[in-house]
């Protein structure tokens, strides 16, 4: 081990009630939840960073019947820090919080985060496609009928109007935010993303 993860290692061995509660109170999450998911996260990377590879190797395990590979490639861009390209469990606490037990708003900026694959600040259909086919990948088999690319693009076809409105080809966070709230099964599929631990 080199001396910066030996660094990284002593300062994260193990948290004081403290550290703990100051994760509390920056997250929705309890200590013993904090506690539970750091062990969890130590077990999968023991340094205490993850980088990509690691990162899709772990999201990899949970869909089996698929391939996990460019929807988690996806996810990690949406979490890990820019400087470093790895993910900390701090990064990870802080994006788990909103994702599963954040407001309805701050689950759509990670939603709209994710779509927005070239970060600036409009979903075209192309990246749309991209992530509605990552997604298909990595649900694989596990779908019924079997799904591809083409019935991404089909998906996509069915709700990108929908969602821009004012037909400029495309999605800004305040059309996705509308569409959103009036329908009733995405802001119920929001709401499941909560997690008990």
């Amino acid at each position: 081990m080199d001396e910066e993860t030996d660094e990284f290692n002593f300062h994260i061995a193990r948290y004081r009630p403290e550290e703990l509660q100051k994760l509390a109170s920056k997250t929705k999450f309890t200590r013993k939840e904090i506690q539970l998911m750091y062990r969890g996260f130590k077990q999968e990377c023991p340094t205490g960073m993850v980088d990509e590879d690691s990162f899709k190797q772990i999201f990899s395990q949970f869909f089996p019947l698929g391939d996990a590979t460019n929807y988690a490639h996806y996810v990690f861009n949406t979490i890990k820090q820019k400087q470093t390209g790895k993910i900390s469990f701090e990064d990870f606490l802080s994006i788990l919080s909103k994702v599963s037990r954040g407001s309805v708003q701050e689950k759509l900026q990670w939603v709209f985060g994710l779509y927005d694959l070239n970060g600036d600040g409009l979903i075209t259909k192309t990246e749309m496609v991209d992530v509605v086919s990552s997604i298909y990948e990595m649900l694989g088999r596990a779908t019924h009928p079997t799904v591809n690319e083409s019935s991404a693009k089909e998906h996509v076809e069915k709700i990108f109007h929908l969602i821009d409105t004012n037909k400029d080809g495309v999605v800004t966070i305040e059309e996705l935010v509308q569409w959103c709230s009036r329908d009733e099964h995405v802001l119920k599929s929001l709401e499941t993303l909560d997690t008990v631990l």
